[in-house]
């Protein structure tokens, strides 16, 4: 197989959401690989979006401000080798509140987009960034691909959408689409303001600020990908011909409950509390309970394997932070 190194040196590569946590932290990688980075984003309110987090690189790469909704994108596109599709709203509580604009986001806007990418770049590699919410409530763990999806929230019923607009436009159009089912990603350059994204953002907040953060039950396993190990999964999925097509769990290191990782987030900061308590009844709602992923499928055609301990990636994760809240608050 070709090296990611040279695979992307040269070439050009667009990152739709490429202000946000994941995509950011990916377009500083393709930087150092030598690509032409390309990174659109709509900066919409309550996303994960923030200028900041590229704001000492843009210089080496292009930024526009465009809508995927307004197929605003479709001159952006040409000369793209791989479009990593990062778009979309999070929030499966917001959702739930408000679901017609995460509707829109992540359905609506996901059929524009490959409309313009099969006008603009039909033999162009598309990763799509999908998520574990959209299994709901596991009826067993780990979770592998063959697991009913059978999404609880709207955010879930949406981003499942969104996935399966890409499998059938790779079917039906030849598109080299893949999708991958992220669980908890965490790293620098997260949303840490509220827990709209992210439950470990807030708790990271609340640790850094020197106050205290609630863990909601506490008995749930979860497992957790650190964003470096997300990342070369986005470069392997672009980069690995036996990957395309195909719809992959990416997941972590070995699971734990949330009072354990809590317990172990206060350990690493030296200093804080937490209290558990019940769920609110609006999140009860929608909590999907246990969850970890089996990526064998993925490791398999990839090569890919998470290198970076919870502990390693928590303790990353505080350190920025302590040098950043101010940008992210």
């Amino acid at each position: 197989m070709e090296s990611i190194a040279s695979f992307y040196d040269g070439a050009k590569v667009l990152i739709t959401g490429g202000l946000g946590f994941i995509g950011s932290n990916l377009a500083r990688r393709l930087v150092e690989l030598g690509a032409d980075v390309w990174i659109v984003d709509a900066l919409l309110p309550d996303t994960g979006a923030n200028s900041i987090n590229l704001e000492d690189v843009r210089h080496r790469m292009t930024i526009r401000v465009a809508d995927l909704a307004a197929a605003e994108i479709g001159p952006l596109l040409p000369g793209s080798k791989v479009v990593f599709n990062l778009a979309g709203r999070l929030s499966h509580l917001g959702a739930m509140l408000d679901p017609l604009p995460d509707m829109a986001s992540n359905v609506h806007a996901q059929v524009v987009f490959l409309e313009e990418c099969r006008k603009h770049i039909p033999g162009a590699r598309i990763v799509y960034a999908s998520t574990r919410q959209i299994y709901g409530r596991p009826a067993r763990c780990p979770v592998d691909e063959s697991h009913p999806v059978r999404p609880i929230d709207v955010n879930g019923i949406n981003k499942a959408a969104g996935e399966r607009y890409h499998t059938l436009y790779h079917r039906v159009y030849g598109l080299q689409t893949v999708s991958l089912r992220l669980t908890n990603t965490f790293g620098p350059r997260m949303r840490i303001k509220d827990a709209r994204h992210n439950f470990l953002g807030i708790w990271v907040r609340r640790l850094v600020e020197g106050g205290a953060f609630e863990v909601w039950g506490g008995q749930q396993q979860r497992d957790l990908t650190y964003v470096d190990d997300a990342v070369e999964a986005f470069l392997l999925a672009g980069a690995c011909e036996s990957a395309l097509g195909g719809t992959f769990n990416i997941g972590g290191g070995p699971p734990l409950c949330l009072r354990a990782l809590a317990e172990c987030l206060v350990k690493i900061a030296g200093s804080g509390c937490f209290e558990v308590k019940s769920f609110p009844p609006e999140q009860l709602r929608i909590d999907i309970g246990d969850y970890f992923a089996d990526d064998r499928l993925f490791r398999k055609a990839t090569g890919w394997a998470p290198r970076t301990s919870l502990h390693d990636g928590l303790e990353r994760t505080l350190a920025f932070f302590q040098d950043h809240l101010r940008d992210y608050v």
